[in-house]
């Protein structure tokens, strides 16, 4: 490994792209060593600072992500599942760091990092943020220790350009709150209410989505029981904080074996 981390950043026009970008060119401890996007994008070929900033970098963004990846100690992922997909495989090709903070994944895509996973190091997370997995930390231990008599809400609030949902955030709220009652959350979850849906099952977990404007997250987990409610909730006013979550995971992962890892692991939190 070189004296800076060398860090690939996929996506580089989307929003968190450009903010990685943006923040691995001031951080010293990092070096930019290439950028892709997809192969239609009008970035391909051109100059990343060009594109940018307007200042010439010498950095052309690039389609072939294995390319790219081939000069990179760790790669930071937010792009879409199938994207991620790929980009897993080949990040285990190349063995560097793979950072993902994508979410909506299906099962079956799960499974599909899980293969990547045993050649390479891979760190995903629905949500890089300390003060989140503190949230889903707090969610389990709190489920745990309550009875059933208690109703679990999760609400989560994004901007509107957000195209999965529940969010990533929610789901791990959810799976905590699931697993401090020994449960899996595939069967007791409720994501759609809608017309005569008669009473509320005991037990279920509920998930509300709203998309308005440009809400960066915000995340409440409700306990509800008759007489009382205990809320839990965690305000994003700044994506920069999913940006220091991505660089520590990316550190971290370097001295770690092959395998899939999360920001639990990251943080000691586990």
């Amino acid at each position: 490994m070189s004296e800076k981390l060398r860090i690939a950043v996929t996506g580089a026009s989307g929003r968190m792209g450009r903010m990685l970008i943006e923040n691995i060119q001031i951080d010293q401890r990092f070096e930019l060593c290439g950028v892709t996007e997809h192969p239609e994008h009008d970035w391909i070929g051109l100059d990343l600072g060009e594109v940018m900033i307007g200042k010439h970098l010498n950095l052309p963004v690039l389609a072939d992500p294995l390319e790219v990846f081939a000069k990179a100690d760790a790669v930071i992922d937010f792009t879409s599942p199938i994207a991620s997909i790929t980009h897993a495989n080949l990040a285990a090709q190349a063995r560097c760091v793979h950072v993902i903070g994508t979410t909506g994944f299906s099962s079956a895509q799960l499974k599909k990092l899980n293969a990547a996973g045993r050649h390479a190091v891979i760190v995903r997370a629905g949500n890089m943020s300390l003060g989140v997995n503190l949230l889903v930390q707090m969610t389990k231990r709190i489920s745990h220790a309550l009875s059933e008599d208690f109703d679990i809400e999760i609400v989560e609030s994004h901007h509107k350009m957000k195209v999965d949902a529940p969010s990533g955030t929610a789901l791990m709220l959810g799976e905590a709150a699931a697993a401090g009652r020994g449960k899996d959350l595939n069967q007791i979850s409720d994501r759609g209410r809608d017309g005569i849906t008669g009473p509320r099952k005991e037990g279920d977990i509920g998930f509300t989505a709203i998309r308005g404007g440009d809400v960066v997250g915000e995340h409440d987990v409700i306990f509800a029981a008759a007489g009382e409610r205990i809320t839990l909730r965690h305000v994003a006013t700044d994506r920069n904080i999913f940006v220091r979550g991505a660089f520590a995971a990316a550190v971290w992962g370097q001295a770690q074996k092959p395998g899939e890892y999360d920001m639990m692991d990251v943080l000691d939190l586990s």
